[in-house]
């Protein structure tokens, strides 16, 4: 009975191991997007596929992907600010913010606050393979697997929703010990 159901667990193991690899999530594969009676609603598609009745939206990846690029990078520069365009986003508020708690002016003692490091998710260094193309110029390659990729850009947007809120909360809560400090300065000097 014992070595039954071990040869049936492995069996069905390497039946699923089978097919888990026939099946390549990153290949393209045909997707049937016809239905029967359809009408059109904005973007989407109501009709009858299989005998079911649904509705169907089919979007374009490569605007669904830029789009999604887009926003995760002006989550980022929300979130810490931006160089290029000279933008301190909230860690930078927060900074400040803290900064000025640290004056002596306003019941601090003159020394910096600690900061967490500036900690952006995003990889905007490029790894490109360097070589020849069909036309023998000197070009730079990069692939990603478009699964893993959209993938990757929501595991960002997610980070950088949760930090957003968590700077928030601190910015918040930094400028209403400021403004308690300068309170009591002003009160003091009186």
């Amino acid at each position: 009975m014992r070595k039954t159901l071990i040869f049936s667990i492995s069996m069905i193991s390497a039946l699923f191991l089978i097919t888990s690899c026939a099946s390549n999530p990153n290949k393209a594969e045909k997707i049937d997007t016809t239905l029967d009676k359809s009408e059109a609603i904005t973007n989407e598609s109501l009709g009858i596929k299989d005998g079911n009745m649904v509705v169907q939206k089919k979007v374009m990846m490569a605007e669904e992907l830029r789009a999604l690029q887009y926003s995760v990078y002006e989550l980022e520069d929300r979130v810490y600010g931006s160089r290029k365009f000279g933008s301190q986003g909230l860690y930078g508020v927060l900074k400040d913010c803290k900064m000025q708690i640290s004056e002596k002016s306003n019941g601090g003692d003159g020394k910096l606050v600690w900061m967490e490091p500036l900690d952006r998710v995003t990889d905007k260094e490029e790894k490109f393979d360097i070589g020849l193309d069909d036309k023998d110029r000197i070009v730079g390659v990069q692939e990603e697997f478009l699964k893993d990729r959209i993938s990757r850009f929501n595991r960002c947007k997610d980070i950088l929703m949760k930090r957003q809120d968590e700077f928030n909360e601190k910015v918040d809560i930094c400028k209403t010990e400021l403004k308690s400090r300068k309170f009591d300065a002003e009160s003091k000097s009186k």
